[in-house]
């Protein structure tokens, strides 16, 4: 259950990343957050201005890269054969 667990987290990390480039994108260029949530994030992704907020402050690349070392150690201690 601990691998199904960690998929999911994997995957929300992704879509926070996803989401983040998306805004810093669009904020480098001048935009207000409101603007960008309306036109971009919204329609695309269905989260609230609060999700949004919350998914910003999100560390996810520390996150990621801690799921990456962890799965690599378990392929290392799982090898197969093909």
């Amino acid at each position: 259950m601990q691998l199904k667990r960690a998929f999911s987290r994997k995957n929300l990390l992704l879509r926070v990343k996803e989401i983040n480039e998306l805004y810093l994108e669009k904020a480098k260029i001048g935009l207000s957050t409101e603007f960008i949530y309306r036109t971009f994030i919204k329609p695309r992704y269905h989260i609230s201005r609060s999700t949004l907020y919350e998914y910003l402050t999100i560390p996810y690349e520390r996150q990621l890269r801690e799921i990456a070392q962890r799965e690599g150690a378990e392929k290392a201690q799982n090898p197969t054969l093909f």
